[in-house]
C-alpha cells in the first residue's frame, strides 16, 4: 500500500500531519507571535502605581517649600536661634534643623519647624511654652544655610550655589565665571522647574553688557536653575571631540603601552623592540 501511495503521488500520512508546517507557515507564525509581544508591551502604557506614588506633584520637589525673601522660612540645615526676654536662661537655644525637620528645645522636646516662617515658629513656641510660663516674649531668628540655586553650562563653577537673597541673573552668571571662549551669553536660560507649569526664559546677558539695558536682568529665586549654553562653534568642537574620542583613547593606550615597553627594555639593557 505504501508503495502504491508513493507511486500514485499521494502524500505520506506523516506529511499530512497538522503539526508539520511549511517554512512559510512557520515564518508567519513567528511573525504573528512577535507582533503580539510588541503590541502587549506597546499597549502597557499605564505607569506603575509605585512610580506614581513617588513622582513629584508640586513645585521643585523639596518637602518644604517657601519664599525666603517674602518671609524667611526654615529649611533643613538652617540654624534656629530662640530667645525669651523674660526667661533668658531657661528659654535659649541655638540649634541646627535636623534632617527630619525638627529641633530639640528645652522642656518641650522635639518640635517640627521645617517649612514654617519666623512668625509661625514664634506663635508655635508661645503655645508650647505657655503651660510652663505666665509671661513670654519669644523671639526667633533664622540663619540661612539650606537655601540654594543651581547653575550649569559653560561656567567655571557649576552645580549647587548658596542663595543669599536679592540676586539678579547677571550677578549669578558673573559669580559662576562664564568661559570667555565658549559661553553664549546671549542665550542664557532661567529655568523655574515645576511638574505642571514649568517656566523657562531666554535672557540676553551679552546684550545687557553691550547696551546697558537691564530690562531682562530678572530676579533669581531660590531653587532656580540657570543654564549658560555653549556657542555654535563650541558645540561643533564638542561634537568633533566626541567623534574622535574612541580613536584618541585607543591611540593613547597604545602610546602608553609602547612607552612602558621602551622603559622596560631600557632598564633591562635590551634596546631592540622586535627581534
Amino acid at each position: 500500500m505504501n508503495a502504491h501511495r508513493l507511486e500514485s503521488g499521494e502524500p505520506h500520512p506523516e506529511e499530512m500531519s497538522p503539526d508539520r508546517k511549511t517554512p512559510v507557515e512557520r515564518g508567519a507564525s513567528l511573525l504573528l507571535a512577535l507582533l503580539f509581544l510588541l503590541s502587549t508591551f506597546g499597549c502597557n502604557t499605564t505607569p506603575d502605581k509605585r512610580v506614581l506614588q513617588y513622582l513629584n506633584t508640586q513645585g521643585f520637589g523639596n518637602r518644604y517649600p517657601g519664599n525666603a525673601e517674602e518671609e524667611n522660612w526654615v529649611a533643613i540645615s538652617d540654624t534656629l536661634i530662640v530667645s525669651d526676654s523674660y526667661h533668658p536662661d531657661e528659654i535659649s537655644a541655638n540649634l541646627t534643623v535636623d534632617i527630619d525637620g525638627t529641633v530639640l528645645l528645652p522642656e518641650i522636646g522635639s518640635v517640627q519647624v521645617a517649612g514654617l516662617t519666623r512668625t509661625e515658629i514664634q506663635a508655635l513656641l508661645m503655645e508650647k511654652y505657655s503651660p510652663y510660663y505666665e509671661l513670654l516674649d519669644i523671639k526667633v531668628r533664622i540663619v540661612t544655610r539650606g537655601k540654594k540655586y543651581f547653575i550649569f553650562g559653560e561656567t567655571a563653577s557649576q552645580g549647587e550655589q548658596d542663595f543669599t537673597g536679592d540676586l539678579t541673573i547677571f550677578e549669578a552668571v558673573t559669580r559662576a565665571q562664564p568661559k570667555k571662549e565658549t559661553s553664549n551669553l546671549g542665550r542664557v536660560r532661567l529655568i523655574r522647574a515645576d511638574p505642571t507649569d514649568p517656566f523657562v526664559q531666554i535672557i540676553d546677558i551679552g546684550g545687557m553688557i553691550e547696551s546697558g539695558d537691564s530690562t531682562f536682568n530678572v530676579h533669581v529665586q531660590e531653587r532656580d536653575i540657570i543654564f549658560v549654553p555653549p556657542t555654535l562653534l563650541a558645540q561643533i568642537g564638542y561634537f568633533l571631540n566626541a567623534l574622535v574620542f574612541p580613536v584618541k583613547t585607543v591611540l593613547e593606550g597604545l602610546a602608553g603601552a609602547f612607552y612602558s615597553l621602551a622603559q622596560f627594555q631600557y632598564f633591562t639593557g635590551n634596546n631592540g623592540i622586535f627581534h
